[in-house]
Protein backbone atom coordinates (compact mmCIF):
# COMPACT_ATOMS: atom_id res chain seq x y z
CA UNK A 1 0.00 0.00 0.00
CA UNK A 2 1.15 3.54 -0.65
CA UNK A 3 1.91 6.08 2.05
CA UNK A 4 -0.73 6.16 4.77
CA UNK A 5 -3.57 8.56 4.06
CA UNK A 6 -3.68 11.63 6.29
CA UNK A 7 -6.84 11.50 8.35
CA UNK A 8 -8.08 15.06 8.54
CA UNK A 9 -7.67 18.22 6.49
CA UNK A 10 -7.33 21.42 8.54
CA UNK A 11 -7.52 24.91 7.04
CA UNK A 12 -5.43 27.52 8.88
CA UNK A 13 -6.66 31.07 8.24
CA UNK A 14 -4.44 33.92 9.48
CA UNK A 15 -2.98 37.05 7.86
CA UNK A 16 0.31 36.56 9.75
CA UNK A 17 2.60 34.35 7.67
CA UNK A 18 4.72 33.36 10.66
CA UNK A 19 1.68 32.19 12.62
CA UNK A 20 0.44 30.21 9.62
CA UNK A 21 3.84 28.52 9.34
CA UNK A 22 3.91 27.75 13.06
CA UNK A 23 0.39 26.28 13.10
CA UNK A 24 1.13 24.40 9.91
CA UNK A 25 4.26 22.83 11.40
CA UNK A 26 2.49 21.83 14.64
CA UNK A 27 -0.52 20.35 12.84
CA UNK A 28 1.54 18.54 10.21
CA UNK A 29 3.71 16.99 12.94
CA UNK A 30 0.49 15.79 14.61
CA UNK A 31 -0.52 13.99 11.41
CA UNK A 32 -2.97 16.44 9.88
CA UNK A 33 -3.07 17.66 6.30
CA UNK A 34 -2.83 21.47 6.34
CA UNK A 35 -3.84 24.18 3.89
CA UNK A 36 -3.26 27.87 4.58
CA UNK A 37 -5.24 31.01 3.76
CA UNK A 38 -4.46 34.63 4.60
CA UNK A 39 -8.06 35.85 5.03
CA UNK A 40 -11.68 34.71 5.03
CA UNK A 41 -12.22 35.32 1.33
CA UNK A 42 -9.29 33.11 0.36
CA UNK A 43 -10.49 30.47 2.84
CA UNK A 44 -13.93 30.34 1.21
CA UNK A 45 -12.34 29.96 -2.22
CA UNK A 46 -10.26 27.03 -0.96
CA UNK A 47 -13.32 25.39 0.57
CA UNK A 48 -15.12 25.53 -2.78
CA UNK A 49 -12.55 23.19 -4.31
CA UNK A 50 -11.24 21.18 -1.35
CA UNK A 51 -12.82 19.13 1.41
CA UNK A 52 -11.95 20.61 4.82
CA UNK A 53 -12.61 18.92 8.17
CA UNK A 54 -11.89 21.84 10.54
CA UNK A 55 -10.83 25.51 10.43
CA UNK A 56 -8.33 27.20 12.75
CA UNK A 57 -9.32 30.83 12.34
CA UNK A 58 -7.77 34.18 13.28
CA UNK A 59 -10.20 36.96 14.20
CA UNK A 60 -8.58 40.16 12.94
CA UNK A 61 -7.83 39.89 9.20
CA UNK A 62 -8.20 42.14 6.14
CA UNK A 63 -10.96 41.72 3.51
CA UNK A 64 -13.00 39.24 5.60
CA UNK A 65 -12.31 38.81 9.31
CA UNK A 66 -12.98 35.75 11.40
CA UNK A 67 -16.39 36.87 12.61
CA UNK A 68 -17.69 37.51 9.09
CA UNK A 69 -16.22 34.24 7.80
CA UNK A 70 -17.92 32.28 10.58
CA UNK A 71 -21.27 34.01 10.10
CA UNK A 72 -21.07 33.34 6.35
CA UNK A 73 -20.64 29.61 6.93
CA UNK A 74 -23.36 29.36 9.56
CA UNK A 75 -25.86 31.33 7.47
CA UNK A 76 -25.23 28.78 4.72
CA UNK A 77 -25.99 25.98 7.24
CA UNK A 78 -22.38 24.80 7.12
CA UNK A 79 -21.55 23.18 10.47
CA UNK A 80 -17.82 22.80 9.84
CA UNK A 81 -15.96 22.84 13.19
CA UNK A 82 -14.22 26.19 13.80
CA UNK A 83 -11.54 26.97 16.38
CA UNK A 84 -11.27 30.75 16.62
CA UNK A 85 -7.87 32.17 17.62
CA UNK A 86 -7.47 35.73 18.88
CA UNK A 87 -5.21 38.06 20.83
CA UNK A 88 -8.41 39.52 22.29
CA UNK A 89 -8.95 38.00 25.73
CA UNK A 90 -11.91 39.98 27.08
CA UNK A 91 -15.15 38.06 27.68
CA UNK A 92 -17.00 40.38 25.32
CA UNK A 93 -14.69 39.34 22.47
CA UNK A 94 -15.23 35.66 23.18
CA UNK A 95 -18.97 36.25 23.36
CA UNK A 96 -18.83 37.88 19.93
CA UNK A 97 -17.00 34.86 18.54
CA UNK A 98 -19.50 32.37 19.94
CA UNK A 99 -22.40 34.55 18.81
CA UNK A 100 -20.98 34.42 15.27
CA UNK A 101 -21.02 30.63 15.46
CA UNK A 102 -17.54 29.45 16.41
CA UNK A 103 -17.29 26.11 18.21
CA UNK A 104 -14.34 27.06 20.40
CA UNK A 105 -12.17 30.08 21.18
CA UNK A 106 -8.52 30.16 22.21
CA UNK A 107 -6.37 33.21 22.99
CA UNK A 108 -2.82 34.08 21.97
CA UNK A 109 -0.08 33.31 22.83
CA UNK A 110 -1.01 29.78 21.81
CA UNK A 111 0.00 26.68 23.71
CA UNK A 112 0.39 24.19 20.87
CA UNK A 113 -0.56 21.17 23.01
CA UNK A 114 -3.73 22.88 24.16
CA UNK A 115 -4.59 23.72 20.56
CA UNK A 116 -4.17 20.07 19.55
CA UNK A 117 -6.36 18.90 22.44
CA UNK A 118 -9.07 21.35 21.45
CA UNK A 119 -8.90 20.28 17.81
CA UNK A 120 -9.22 16.61 18.78
CA UNK A 121 -12.21 17.45 20.97
CA UNK A 122 -13.88 19.39 18.16
CA UNK A 123 -13.35 16.58 15.68
CA UNK A 124 -14.65 14.07 18.17
CA UNK A 125 -17.74 16.15 18.87
CA UNK A 126 -18.31 16.51 15.17
CA UNK A 127 -18.20 12.69 15.00
CA UNK A 128 -15.75 12.92 12.14
CA UNK A 129 -13.34 10.65 13.98
CA UNK A 130 -15.86 7.83 14.18
CA UNK A 131 -17.76 8.50 10.98
CA UNK A 132 -15.10 9.08 8.36
CA UNK A 133 -17.32 7.10 6.04
CA UNK A 134 -19.72 7.53 3.15
CA UNK A 135 -22.81 5.32 3.02
CA UNK A 136 -24.66 4.85 -0.26
CA UNK A 137 -27.43 2.31 0.21
CA UNK A 138 -25.68 -0.93 1.15
CA UNK A 139 -22.26 0.40 0.12
CA UNK A 140 -19.87 1.81 2.75
CA UNK A 141 -16.66 3.69 1.89
CA UNK A 142 -14.28 3.64 4.87
CA UNK A 143 -11.65 6.36 4.62
CA UNK A 144 -9.52 4.87 7.38
CA UNK A 145 -9.07 1.45 5.76
CA UNK A 146 -9.42 2.47 2.08
CA UNK A 147 -12.15 -0.15 1.76
CA UNK A 148 -15.49 -0.33 -0.02
CA UNK A 149 -17.90 -2.78 1.61
CA UNK A 150 -21.13 -4.13 0.18
CA UNK A 151 -22.73 -6.86 2.22
CA UNK A 152 -20.09 -9.57 2.71
CA UNK A 153 -17.92 -8.19 -0.10
CA UNK A 154 -14.98 -6.05 0.99
CA UNK A 155 -12.63 -4.43 -1.51
CA UNK A 156 -9.44 -2.67 -0.44
CA UNK A 157 -8.65 -0.11 -3.10
CA UNK A 158 -5.31 1.41 -4.13
CA UNK A 159 -4.98 4.78 -2.42
CA UNK A 160 -5.52 7.00 -5.46
CA UNK A 161 -8.53 5.00 -6.66
CA UNK A 162 -10.15 5.23 -3.23
CA UNK A 163 -9.48 8.96 -2.83
CA UNK A 164 -10.90 9.62 -6.28
CA UNK A 165 -14.10 7.70 -5.55
CA UNK A 166 -14.39 9.20 -2.06
CA UNK A 167 -14.02 12.71 -3.47
CA UNK A 168 -16.71 12.20 -6.10
CA UNK A 169 -19.18 10.57 -3.70
CA UNK A 170 -18.56 13.28 -1.08
CA UNK A 171 -20.20 15.70 -3.49
CA UNK A 172 -22.79 13.70 -5.46
CA UNK A 173 -23.95 15.52 -8.56
CA UNK A 174 -21.05 18.00 -8.47
CA UNK A 175 -18.94 18.11 -11.63
CA UNK A 176 -15.17 17.95 -11.17
CA UNK A 177 -12.78 18.67 -14.02
CA UNK A 178 -9.86 16.33 -14.62
CA UNK A 179 -7.48 19.12 -13.61
CA UNK A 180 -9.32 19.65 -10.31
CA UNK A 181 -9.15 15.96 -9.51
CA UNK A 182 -5.54 15.77 -10.62
CA UNK A 183 -4.49 18.66 -8.38
CA UNK A 184 -6.34 17.39 -5.32
CA UNK A 185 -5.61 13.66 -5.49
CA UNK A 186 -2.14 13.65 -7.08
CA UNK A 187 -1.04 17.16 -6.08
CA UNK A 188 -0.56 20.31 -8.12
CA UNK A 189 3.17 19.62 -8.38
CA UNK A 190 2.75 16.09 -9.70
CA UNK A 191 4.49 15.30 -12.98
CA UNK A 192 1.71 12.85 -13.85
CA UNK A 193 -0.56 13.99 -16.68
CA UNK A 194 -4.31 14.49 -16.29
CA UNK A 195 -4.83 11.42 -18.49
CA UNK A 196 -4.18 9.31 -15.39
CA UNK A 197 -7.50 10.53 -14.01
CA UNK A 198 -9.25 9.00 -17.02
CA UNK A 199 -7.39 5.73 -16.45
CA UNK A 200 -8.38 5.60 -12.77
CA UNK A 201 -12.01 6.45 -13.58
CA UNK A 202 -12.00 3.52 -16.01
CA UNK A 203 -10.68 1.20 -13.30
CA UNK A 204 -13.33 2.35 -10.85
CA UNK A 205 -16.11 1.83 -13.38
CA UNK A 206 -14.90 -1.69 -14.12
CA UNK A 207 -14.47 -2.50 -10.43
CA UNK A 208 -18.01 -1.36 -9.55
CA UNK A 209 -19.83 -2.08 -12.80
CA UNK A 210 -22.25 -4.43 -11.04
CA UNK A 211 -23.16 -1.89 -8.36
CA UNK A 212 -26.57 -0.27 -8.74
CA UNK A 213 -26.10 2.15 -5.83
CA UNK A 214 -23.99 4.72 -7.67
CA UNK A 215 -22.49 5.56 -11.03
CA UNK A 216 -19.61 7.72 -12.24
CA UNK A 217 -20.81 9.77 -15.19
CA UNK A 218 -18.74 11.64 -17.76
CA UNK A 219 -19.83 15.19 -18.48
CA UNK A 220 -18.76 15.95 -22.03
CA UNK A 221 -16.15 18.68 -22.21
CA UNK A 222 -16.11 19.17 -18.46
CA UNK A 223 -15.17 16.13 -16.38
CA UNK A 224 -16.88 13.66 -14.08
CA UNK A 225 -19.55 13.44 -11.43
CA UNK A 226 -20.84 10.71 -9.14
CA UNK A 227 -24.56 10.02 -9.13
CA UNK A 228 -26.28 8.21 -6.28
CA UNK A 229 -28.96 5.79 -7.47
CA UNK A 230 -30.52 5.10 -4.06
Amino acid sequence: MEKEVEMFHILVVDDDKNIRMFFGAVLTEAGYTVTEACNGEEALEIMEREHVDLVVLDVMMPKMDGYEFTRTLREANNNLPILMVSAKQLPVDKHKGFAAGTDDYITKPIDDEEMLFRIKALLRRAKINDEHKIVVGDVVLDYDSLTVTRGDEVQELPQKEFLLLYKLLSYPGKIFTRIQLMDEIWGADSSTGWETVTVHIGRLRKRFEGYTEFEIESVRGLGYKAVKKV
